[in-house]
């Protein structure tokens, strides 16, 4: 009998862990990668050593390109921040998701804009319904993060307490990062997604003395030593934060994004006189942020993943919109039936190859015209087909003419060769009219 018993009860506890698994075994550790996704703020696509500056210094993003898949011609559709972080957390164009530009006509409560981020997915919503964690730090427009599914964040979204873009948010950074290291210690065994935008290296150009001093030279104009200072500032939070993944042991099950809301070129005043005038010191150049050219709208795009995504540089033309569809892929989802951008890991596995023919954007109003119809707020669309970029005026800027670019030959955009290749910028016009929908957005040039 005994001998009996010694046999048979190993044999009933196997059984009832085989019927009744759920009640029983415990919850293995998620699979599933935890997803960082670093946006700068306001930094031109060549301000980092990496991308082959000669002065700025930033070694935790030359570190952190030196272990990823690395797609040097990124762009943003857009090159003002709200409509460009918008375009992230959704994977849809500006004229898709209709949060076109950073406030809303005059006199009218911003609570209004909100009704958009209600009728898209957005990435912390998808990612939840698998179990996700998420936490918005640094800029965030759309009211309370829990808006878009954030689980935690820093921004409280009452504009009545203040705040138009971030409030305790645009501290991370610039503060210290202990809110983020509290959000991801807290995961324990669940899979996380961070928003890390802090406003950075965006005015106001305060960076430490150390670093100011780092980038003082009598031939540097004053406004440039400030703002190259801010750049590396940025890159050690990013450095700060990369090291919090590797001492929590998380770098192995963590896929890492970076990318730029928009870009920023300094400018710089010719004479004293009028650095003098000036009231804001720090402003930016005109063909940087929210115009249509380079300067703008191009950055870098970053995929780290260890033993999943192999280090290697790419001129495949990308673009923010791609980040979204790529990262519920990889974890097991399906981009939604509005997404138009593509698959990156795809592009990565077939070594930068994709059937993508052109990349496409539009630039609006800083200030919305009419919250409910993106065109009435069109400035430009432009094309990137290869070594040619075409920028098409709205019919609302009546003096503005038709603008053709190797962006190749000419990364800066200085010889408008429209004159001498008008059918390629005819043709690229009838592309982008093709991406453009003119049943549904009136006001696109013809």
């Amino acid at each position: 009998m005994n001998s009996l018993l010694k046999w048979s009860l190993p044999l009933l506890v196997i059984l009832c862990l085989s019927l009744f698994p759920k009640s029983i075994q415990a919850e293995p550790k998620s699979s599933h990668p935890n997803i960082v996704l670093i946006i700068s703020d306001d930094q031109a696509w060549n301000d980092y050593g990496f991308m082959g500056h000669d002065v700025i210094e930033t070694p935790s993003l030359d570190k952190l390109a030196s272990e990823s898949a690395v797609f040097k011609r990124g762009y943003v559709p857009v090159s003002l921040c709200r409509p460009s972080l918008m375009t992230m957390i959704t994977g849809l164009y500006p004229h898709q998701h209709k949060i076109t530009g950073n406030d809303p006509p005059k006199g009218m409560d911003r609570q209004k804009l909100l009704k958009h981020v209600k009728h898209v997915d957005c990435l912390p919503e998808l990612l939840g319904k698998i179990g996700y964690q998420s936490f918005q730090s640094g800029k965030w427009w759309e009211g309370n993060p829990s808006l878009a599914g954030f689980t935690a964040g820093m921004t409280h979204g009452d504009p009545k307490r203040g705040g138009r873009h971030g409030d305790l948010g645009l501290k991370v950074g610039r503060e210290g990062m202990k809110p983020v290291f509290d959000f991801i210690d807290g995961c324990g065994d669940k899979p996380f997604f961070l928003w890390y935008a802090p406003f950075l290296p965006h005015t106001p150009h305060n960076p430490p003395q150390r670093l100011l001093d780092k980038y003082r030279s009598s031939d540097l104009p004053i406004e440039l030593s400030y703002y190259y200072a801010m750049c590396e500032w940025f890159d050690e939070t990013c450095g700060q934060l990369m090291n919090h993944l590797d001492e929590k042991g998380l770098s192995e099950n963590t896929i890492v994004v970076y990318v730029t809301d928009n870009g920023w070129i300094q400018y710089v005043p010719e004479t004293e006189q009028e650095r003098q005038k000036m009231k804001r010191r720090f402003r930016y150049a005109p063909k940087s942020k929210r115009s249509p050219y380079d300067g703008g709208i191009r950055t870098p795009i970053m995929f780290r993943w260890p033993g999943k995504i192999k280090p290697a540089e790419y001129d495949t033309l990308v673009s923010s919109i791609d980040i979204a569809p790529t990262l519920l892929s990889a974890v097991g989802l399906k981009p939604t039936r509005d997404m138009q951008g593509i698959n990156l890991l795809e592009v990565m596995r077939q070594v930068g190859k994709t059937d993508r023919d052109a990349l496409f954007g539009d630039i609006y109003e800083h200030d919305m015209i009419d919250i409910d119809d993106p065109a009435s707020s069109l400035n430009y669309r432009w094309c990137v087909q290869g070594d040619w970029k075409a920028i098409f005026p709205s019919s609302r800027l009546k003096e503005e003419k038709v603008e053709l670019y190797n962006i190749t030959a000419d990364p800066f955009e200085q010889q408008n060769l429209v004159s001498e290749n008008p059918e390629k910028a005819r043709q690229l016009l009838k592309l982008t009219d093709q991406w453009w929908d003119p049943g549904s957005h009136q006001g696109a040039s013809q």
